[in-house]
C-alpha cells in the first residue's frame, strides 16, 4: 500500500468534534429513548472492592465506573480501577476496560462490548430486569499476547442507591468462579 499525494493535504483545521457527550442527565443531549431501561445507571461511580482468583493474591481495590451517552442509542461504558494497600492507600494502577452498552431493539436485552489493554475484547449478553442487568460472555477474542479467558457473567445492580456488582470469569484452566465485586456510590451524574 502507498500513499503518492495525501488527501487531506492542503484542507483546512478542523473545529474541536462538534456533539457533546455526558453522564448527566440535567445537562447535554436528550437520552435516546431505547436506553430509558438503563437510565439509573448513566452517571459517575466510585468505590471500592475485593478481588481474587486461583494463582493470585487476593486484593482490595477502588474503582471508577462512568455511564455516559451522546443521544444515540447506547452507552459508553468506562471503569478503570487502582489496587489498594493496607493502609488504603493507592498502590498501583490495576484493571481498566472501555466499552459500549447496547440495547437489543425494543426489547429488555442488552449486548455489551468490551475492550481491555491486556488484549481482551469479550461480547455480553443479557437482560435488564429494573435496575439489575446480567450478562454473560457469547465471545471472548484474545490476542496471542494476552492470558487465556475462556468466559464471563457480569452481574450489575442498583441497591440503596449504590451500584453493586459481581464478575465471574473462567480463565487460564480454571473454572467460571467469582473473581471480583464492588460497591461503588454515585458521585456524580
Amino acid at each position: 500500500m502507498s500513499i503518492d499525494r495525501a488527501p487531506w493535504e492542503g484542507l483546512a483545521p478542523v473545529d474541536p468534534y462538534p456533539y457533546e457527550e455526558t453522564h448527566d442527565l440535567r445537562s447535554g443531549p436528550d437520552l435516546h429513548p431505547r436506553l430509558l431501561g438503563l437510565l439509573p445507571f448513566v452517571g459517575v461511580w466510585r468505590g471500592r472492592g475485593r478481588g481474587g482468583y486461583p494463582d493470585i493474591e487476593d486484593f482490595t481495590y477502588a474503582q471508577e465506573i462512568r455511564f455516559s451517552h451522546d443521544g444515540r442509542p447506547f452507552l459508553f461504558y468506562e471503569a478503570r480501577a487502582w489496587i489498594l494497600g493496607d493502609d488504603d492507600k493507592p498502590v498501583r494502577p490495576a484493571g481498566r476496560e472501555v466499552g459500549w452498552w447496547r440495547p437489543v431493539g425494543e426489547t429488555d436485552e442488552v449486548e455489551l462490548l468490551l475492550s481491555h489493554p491486556t488484549g481482551i475484547q469479550e461480547l455480553y449478553y443479557g437482560k435488564v430486569e429494573g435496575t439489575k442487568v446480567e450478562v454473560a460472555t457469547d465471545a471472548v477474542l484474545r490476542s496471542p499476547t494476552a492470558k487465556e479467558v475462556a468466559a464471563g457473567q457480569r452481574l450489575y445492580g442498583i441497591v440503596d442507591r449504590a451500584l453493586l456488582y459481581a464478575y465471574d470469569m473462567a480463565a487460564m484452566g480454571h473454572p467460571l468462579q467469582s473473581h471480583m465485586s464492588a460497591r461503588l456510590e454515585r458521585v456524580a451524574g
